[in-house]
């Protein structure tokens, strides 16, 4: 599947107020042709010897273009890091939660009675595993907007003759949606958190109630369609280059239950 139509299904599947933070993708393609043709013009009026996309106004045309895809990179930066800091907050606020509750109402604390703690854990392991989709969704954000820039700067090289793809990149790789080592580390955390705090003889209790309810949640919806989009752009191919996002491992075939396991350390049966 082409770039363009894979981003379009994406934006279409992720969270409404997500869908105009990503890659403007087609307008920046009709730029890439509208500057080629203005450039093709202009070196025919001058005669055969000029001929060709390439031309000495590139260097102005390219000022214009650098200007819009700053502006793109302005817009990811903006809201992923509104998105990660919130995601700070909330990763606190659970834990706070998850130990006044184990506190209050567990083995160890005021239990007020058996199926009190159980709906308050339940609630608590569904807003952990939708938490941690949200995360995966920004971190699909980052690579797919990622991958937008790169491929655009990939044909306007190509069809202008520029050499801007590479300088570019290397901005790209030092801006903080692509910086993504603290989000990492907060969807390991939460991870971490679900292991310790809902073992395998929860599941046993919560599993009929509270993963059926994650399944048919949006986010998990949603997470599911970044999960494959990530797996998809990441696979090795003809094409690789050092301009590519590394493979990403995911099990075979994306259902699911498979999937369901990588959003959850919590297996199902």
């Amino acid at each position: 599947m082409k770039f363009g139509k894979r981003l379009k299904r994406q934006i279409e599947e992720t969270l409404p107020e997500w869908r105009d933070k990503f890659v403007s993708y087609k307008d920046l393609k009709k730029r890439v042709r509208l500057i080629c043709t203005t450039l093709e013009e202009e070196a025919n009026s001058n005669g055969p010897a000029s001929s060709g996309c390439a031309s000495t106004r590139v260097s102005e045309e390219e000022e214009e273009f650098i200007f819009l895809l700053n502006a793109e990179i302005e817009k990811f930066n903006a809201f992923f890091m509104e998105q990660e800091e919130e995601f700070v907050i909330r990763q606190k606020e659970l834990q706070e939660r998850i130990q006044n509750v184990t506190a209050t109402l567990g083995p160890n604390g005021r239990r007020m009675s058996e199926s009190e703690y159980k709906e308050e854990m339940g609630k608590l392991r569904k807003e952990m595993v939708n938490f941690h989709g949200e995360m995966v969704l920004l971190e699909n954000y980052s690579s797919l907007n990622y991958t937008g820039i790169a491929k655009i700067l990939k044909k306007y090289d190509k069809r202008t003759g520029g050499l801007l793809r590479l300088p570019f990149i290397q901005k790209v790789l030092q801006q903080p949606f692509f910086t993504t080592d603290l989000l990492s580390n907060l969807i390991k955390e939460c991870e971490s958190t679900m292991q310790t705090v809902f073992p395998t003889e929860m599941q046993e209790r919560t599993e009929k109630t509270v993963d059926i309810a994650a399944i048919e949640d949006s986010i998990f919806r949603n997470t599911l369609a970044a999960l494959v989009t990530m797996r998809e752009m990441r696979r090795g191919s003809s094409t690789y280059s050092h301009f590519s996002l590394p493979p990403l491992n995911l099990a075979e075939p994306p259902d699911q239950s498979d999937t369901f396991t990588l959003l959850s350390p919590i297996p199902i049966q």
